[in-house]
């Protein structure tokens, strides 16, 4: 299975890189190994403090698109969001620096921990995402800057990929000897997929709330201290969207039980943890009727959303084989149909 090696910075490019800005005496640079293998990042100390220099590459991140992500940065720092500070460039200059074919950027670094699953940072990641919801309602596009917009629900992308997958990758290591099984679980998936989609655009999701939104909430880029949430982390994802996309997202990735092999995962959710974060989100923002019934068919239109892409491109999703994950997928799938409307009322209540 193809696996990406980790990027990294070299001396003498890093060199270059820090010249940029107004840093002081560094006292020590190490290797910050987190994120994105295909984005290198290294923690700095130095005579202003510590940060966090972060580089991409121009064929995986157009300017104006990280531009359009400092400036939604910027807004949240202003609103007092709890995110990590862009750091500009010498003389108040940009806080975006190119150099040639890479993006390089400069954080304020923040000290947290990774999320230990218990139900109070669960419940403070929901108030969380409700915070960000709030300091979005008034962010001000820009012409200049084009506004991504897009997301999981009823996308053309999924319904390609999952066809893909079936029609040019059967032949991947990842599927030999599961070929004849392969047709079928596409089937399966992409139905689920539609059904959900379908009793989506039923209750009304062209007239639910839009704002910019996070669109990657998971464990993976929030940082805790004393169970409550010190900073978000990764906004490359940032988007104009609907909300509910957000609160879904979130409910699933906080509430799954994963880790191993997944054809060892369980079927059902963490029902605690998932009614955690739906509570903590709705201590601050209430949410309509239709768009918290509609939260498991969003959850399931978000799980196929997440392993697709990476399947279609590699025929694995990390180092584990495409067939077993998809596997994964229809057995959670089954368990979110049937389970739904219990879910929604455990959440309720």
């Amino acid at each position: 299975m193809q696996q990406h090696e980790r990027a990294t910075f070299d001396t003498a490019e890093l060199a270059v890189a820090l010249s940029y800005y107004d840093l002081g005496v560094i006292e020590s640079i190490t290797d910050f190994p987190r994120g994105s293998r295909r984005s290198p990042k290294v923690g700095i100390v130095c005579e202003r403090g510590k940060f966090l220099l972060k580089r991409r590459s121009v064929s995986s991140a157009r300017p104006e698109r990280v531009r359009f992500v400092h400036r939604v940065q910027s807004h949240l720092i202003a609103a007092g969001f709890p995110v990590a500070k862009l750091v500009p460039s010498r003389d108040a200059g940009p806080t975006l620096v190119q150099i040639r074919d890479h993006l390089y950027e400069l954080f304020e670094f923040i000290a947290g921990q990774p999320y230990q699953r218990t139900k109070a940072e669960t419940y403070d990641a929901g108030v969380t995402l409700a915070r960000f919801h709030q300091a979005t309602g008034n962010f001000a596009t820009s012409p200049a800057l084009p506004t991504p917009r897009g997301d999981y629900h009823d996308a053309a992308g999924v319904r390609t990929g999952l066809g893909a997958i079936g029609s040019t990758l059967s032949s991947h290591d990842s599927f030999t000897g599961d070929e004849a099984e392969l047709a079928s679980l596409i089937q399966f998936v992409l139905e689920r997929y539609d059904r959900a989609a379908e009793a989506i655009n039923a209750a009304g999701w062209s007239t639910w709330p839009e704002r910019i939104i996070h669109s990657d909430w998971h464990p993976g880029n929030l940082l805790f201290r004393n169970q409550k949430v010190v900073a978000v982390v990764d906004f490359d994802s940032v988007r104009y969207s609907r909300r509910a996309v957000d609160v879904a997202n979130g409910a699933l990735q906080f509430s799954i039980l994963a880790g191993g092999d997944p054809a060892t995962w369980p079927d059902h959710l963490d029902e605690e943890r998932f009614a955690a974060v739906l509570a903590g989100y709705g201590s601050l923002l209430s949410i309509s009727d239709d768009e918290r019934r509609c939260v498991p068919s969003l959850m399931s239109e978000a799980l196929v959303a997440e392993c697709v892409p990476p399947i279609t491109e590699t025929g694995s999703v990390g180092r584990w084989a495409g067939f077993r994950v998809l596997q994964m997928v229809r057995r959670k799938l089954t368990w979110l149909e049937s389970n739904a409307e219990r879910l929604m009322r455990r959440a309720a209540g």
